[in-house]
């Protein structure tokens, strides 16, 4: 049955085809579902990398002072 999700073709070198397809044999999964699952951490990992980056810049520039109180913003 055909499926409606979207699809990616993608080069790669050799070694990295190699160790997807060494991983999935491994796993007794086929080579699409090992490299979503591998594209899918990569990008959780970017995302905290972004967000960590976020928060630094948030917190370099926290002045306590100003902060507000629960009240104060929720009334």
């Amino acid at each position: 049955m055909a499926t409606k999700l979207p699809r990616l073709n993608v080069v790669m070198e050799p070694y990295v085809y190699y160790s997807i397809a060494k991983l999935a044999k491994k796993e007794k999964l086929s080579l699409s579902l090992v490299a979503r699952d591998l594209l899918r951490e990569a990008l959780a990992i970017y995302e905290d990398m972004y967000w960590a980056r976020e928060a630094e810049t948030r917190e370099a520039t926290f002045v306590k002072k100003e902060v507000l109180t629960h009240k104060e913003v929720w009334g």
